[in-house]
C-alpha cells in the first residue's frame, strides 16, 4: 500500500493579502507559494483557490490568467462601494468571506491540511469546524492584521515576513 500523503488545500483571501502585503512593503509570488508548501514530498497539493475582488469584468485579468496556469482556481466578485459616514469616504470592497467558506466545506473530503492566507476573525467558526473533522489547519497573515480569534483557532500561525525569503516576488 502506497504511504500516505498530507493532501493540501490553500485558501487565499486575495484582498486581505494585498493589505497585509502592501503593509509589509513586498509582495509574495504565487508560484513560490505553491512551491514552498508542497516543498516536502509527502505533501500533495489537491486545490489551490485564490479570490479576489474586481473593479469590473477586465480588472487583473492578466494577474487572474497567471494564477489559473499555475493551478489556482480564480474566484472573483465584482467590487461593491460604500460610502462611509464617519469619514465622508467611498470605499470599495468584495467580501469573499462566504466563498471561501464554502469552498473549504465542499471539499473537505479531498484534504487533510490547509493553508489559508488571510487574518480576518470571521473565519474563526469554520476553522473550529474544520478541525473538529481532524483537519490541520495553517493561517497565514501578518501581525497588525491577524485577528486574535483566528490565531487561537488555528492549529499554526505563519507570519508572512517569516517566510519572506522562500515566497517573495523577485524581480527578473
Amino acid at each position: 500500500m502506497a504511504s500516505l500523503t498530507n493532501r493540501l488545500s490553500i485558501f487565499v483571501d486575495g484582498n486581505n493579502m494585498f493589505y497585509a502585503q502592501q503593509k509589509n512593503g513586498w509582495f509574495f509570488d504565487p508560484k513560490r507559494v505553491l512551491e514552498y508548501f508542497t516543498n516536502p514530498s509527502d505533501v500533495r497539493l489537491i486545490n489551490a483557490f485564490w479570490y479576489t475582488g474586481l473593479k469590473d469584468a477586465q480588472d487583473q485579468r492578466g494577474f487572474r490568467d497567471a494564477l489559473i496556469s499555475l493551478g489556482y482556481t480564480v474566484r472573483t466578485k465584482i467590487l461593491k462601494e460604500y460610502y462611509d459616514d464617519t469619514s465622508g469616504r467611498y470605499s470599495q470592497k468584495a467580501n469573499l468571506d462566504i466563498e471561501i467558506v464554502v469552498d473549504m466545506f465542499n471539499t473537505v473530503d479531498q484534504y487533510d491540511c490547509v493553508i489559508l492566507f488571510s487574518g480576518d476573525g470571521d473565519f474563526e467558526r469554520a476553522i473550529e469546524l474544520l478541525r473538529s473533522k481532524n483537519t490541520h489547519i495553517t493561517v497565514v497573515s501578518t501581525e497588525g492584521m491577524i485577528a486574535r480569534e483566528l490565531r487561537n483557532a488555528t492549529d499554526r500561525y505563519i507570519d508572512l515576513n517569516d517566510i519572506r525569503p522562500q515566497i517573495e516576488k523577485v524581480d527578473g
